[in-house]
């Protein structure tokens, strides 16, 4: 199967797009479970310090 360059450079393009549109989401992501996460981390923190 041989493509032609403009095939080749679609199929780049496309590969791109996917990339970028991940990106985002997981962007989207980190910004909305960013503070929870936070906060998580926080409490363990504030937990295992009343230890010591």
């Amino acid at each position: 199967m041989l493509f032609s360059l403009k095939e080749r450079g679609q199929g780049l393009v496309e590969y791109a797009l996917i990339l970028v549109l991940v990106a985002i989401v997981v962007f989207a992501v980190l910004l909305l479970l960013g503070p929870i996460i936070g906060n998580v981390f926080s409490s363990i923190n504030e937990s295992l310090s009343s230890f010591s």
